[in-house]
């Protein structure tokens, strides 16, 4: 099944490399936080191998009023693929789109720990708490934390040893250009989430990421040089001294300084 669109979330989904909770968690329509992300799983889960998976997302999407599914996808950003889906259903464009809003089309996510919520707590505090709650957590809760969750649960979560969870991080609304520079920094994180930043438009727009990247000696030595172009000549001459980064990059950084001059 092709839904048109292509983000991390529904990249895991397509490779088959999701957790049956996390897949049952999308199929009740309570993992995405964006409309189209949701019923892009949904179109997928269909089709799932899991019987009791493929009946959830097909009761979830029975659930969306008609009415709701006609307006969204008579959207012009909504793919030819998916309305094609809906049409199969009997559901065509209505004559006025939704609004353009990210909200999803379903309600619903698993039960977390609720938070201490004590904002005379110092940021250790926090930390603390919010360690202690995603240690409560099972991977779907700990997927739906990472998309609804705040900074501070972000910022653990995006460590997570199930790559989904990380995924999750980076797919959530509330992610910030600043919190992208800070996580391009990291050197505990995936180099696969190394490469999703890289390779997401709206980040790689703020020179603070591309620098982070470039700098960061867990990126993939292959995304690291094609951001060599973007940077500036002091940065450029910095990494070339940088014993931190591959020697391939370093030695490139200063052939580039030579030709550019």
């Amino acid at each position: 099944m092709e839904v048109g669109y292509r983000t991390p979330l529904l990249d895991f989904f397509r490779r088959g490399e999701v957790a049956r909770d996390v897949r049952l968690l999308a199929a009740q329509g309570g993992l995405a936080p964006r409309a189209h992300e949701q019923l892009g799983l949904l179109m997928l889960l269909v089709d799932d191998q899991d019987p009791e998976i493929a009946g959830t997302a097909e009761g979830t999407l029975q659930s969306i009023p008609p009415a709701s599914l006609s307006a969204f996808i008579a959207r012009s950003d909504v793919s030819n693929q998916m309305r094609e889906f809906f049409a199969t259903r009997g559901i065509e464009p209505a004559d006025v789109p939704a609004a353009d809003t990210d909200q999803p089309m379903v309600e619903a996510a698993p039960e977390a720990p609720e938070g201490e919520g004590d904002a005379a707590q110092t940021d250790e505090e926090k930390h603390q708490n919010a360690l202690q709650k995603i240690a409560a957590l099972n991977v779907a809760q700990r997927v739906a934390l990472a998309m609804k969750g705040s900074r501070e649960e972000r910022a653990i979560l995006i460590r997570d040893p199930n790559k989904i969870v990380a995924v999750g991080v980076l797919s959530s609304p509330k992610m910030t250009d600043s919190e992208a520079e800070s996580i391009a920094k990291m050197a505990n994180v995936s180099d696969e989430i190394l490469r999703i930043i890289a390779f997401t438009r709206a980040w790689v727009k703020n020179y603070g990421v591309v620098l982070a990247l470039a700098k960061n000696p867990k990126t993939p030595v292959a995304v690291s040089m094609n951001l060599l172009s973007r940077l500036n000549e002091k940065d450029l001459r910095l990494l070339s001294t940088d014993r931190n980064v591959p020697d391939v990059l370093r030695v490139t950084a200063r052939k580039k300084l030579v030709v550019d001059k």
